[in-house]
């Protein structure tokens, strides 16, 4: 007899599978003041109705950070269960806003696979989307994850690794439906830098550090759904690699993003992510501390009140980033967990 919820394995998978993933997620207000008392964002669109009805939106959308754990804890049970590692992203794009009220769901397309030398684990490569109740998209996502083999020997495909783009055009990136903004309004952000104010390769240290707990680890994967055994077991993990669990990657991506407030306060949107890597595990009692780099500028070419800017952003546990702890070559620095490629959306002010 198979044991219930036992997952997938690396053998399980093939190129063009599609995976349906149950159940759905009524996101609420609930949901997003939860998440603000994780990472403690303070961006103004995801702080005040009135700030987001000033954009457009009929209210406060939900955080795109949130969406996206949401949609990426759907997927777990069917492509990252049996997971040694996440291993990066690719071609995230945020389609539409989410309100609270709003159903999401999800779906995986398996894009290929590779089987690793010591043929006990492979590299899974899949796109997942999210959709609202309406069934309209409101997320897409590339991520390839590292997976155990159930057995050494059993037969796997042919590999197959599918081109993924290395950055999303900005064109192909969301804004709000509003187009001229209300400067008086725009002071509430908290922030006097605007688009126009940064300069490719400017680097910003986002100073303050914030200590992963235990218990704020186990919420957050509880809130997004996410049952992968290295982040939810502590039994299990015991008699892992590390000895204990490790915190969800999107743990830290967030805890980046809620620090990066600090330099970037008009940083108003996740528009899309390029790239991710985890560079190295985060365990419950690591500080994390950030800095960003401003890689590239798009001034929006439908919203002459818009721009973008593509970030760089770094994350290290127990060291803080005055020095901007980077890599030579190939090599990271030792404190780095987190390497983030992503766009933003920043008013012109």
């Amino acid at each position: 007899m198979t044991a219930a919820g036992a997952g997938n394995f690396f053998e399980d998978f093939r190129a063009g599978q599609t995976l349906h993933h149950a159940p759905p997620r009524t996101l609420t207000g609930g949901d997003q003041a939860l998440y603000t008392a994780l990472y403690g964002a303070r961006f103004a669109t995801q702080s005040s109705v009135e700030f987001a009805r000033g954009l457009g939106f009929p209210s406060m959308p939900i955080d795109d950070l949130l969406v996206f754990h949401t949609v990426f804890g759907k997927t777990v049970p069917e492509v990252s269960l049996n997971a040694i590692a996440n291993l990066g992203y690719a071609d995230c794009r945020f389609v539409a806003p989410v309100y609270a009220g709003d159903t999401l769901s999800a779906r995986t397309e398996v894009l290929g696979s590779r089987e690793n030398a010591n043929r006990e684990s492979g590299i899974v490569y899949v796109r997942s989307t999210g959709f609202n109740q309406r069934g309209e998209e409101v997320l897409t996502f590339a991520r390839w994850v590292m997976v155990r083999k159930r057995s050494k020997d059993a037969a796997v495909p042919s590999a197959i690794v599918p081109e993924l783009p290395r950055a999303i055009g900005a064109d192909a990136l969301r804004l709000p439906a509003k187009t001229a903004l209300n400067r008086a309004e725009l002071r509430q952000t908290g922030g006097k830098r605007f688009f126009d104010d940064y300069a490719k390769g400017d680097r910003l240290d986002h100073a303050d550090g914030t200590t992963v707990e235990e218990a704020e680890h186990m919420m957050a994967t509880r809130l997004y759904h996410n049952t992968a055994r290295v982040h939810f077991n502590a039994h299990t993990e015991r008699l892992g690699r590390f000895g204990k669990r490790i915190v969800y990657g999107g743990h830290v991506i967030s805890i980046a993003r809620a620090l990066s407030y600090n330099g970037l306060e008009n940083a108003l949107f996740v528009a899309g992510i390029n790239a991710g890597r985890h560079v190295a595990p985060c365990f419950a009692g690591d500080t994390v501390y950030a800095w960003s780099e401003i890689v590239d500028k798009a001034p929006a070419a439908t919203h002459a009140d818009w721009g973008f800017l593509r970030l760089r952003t770094v994350a290290a546990k127990d060291r803080a980033c005055a020095d901007f702890p980077d890599k030579a070559g190939d090599t990271y620095d030792p404190a780095v967990i987190l390497d983030l490629d992503y766009w933003v959306a920043v008013p012109r002010g």
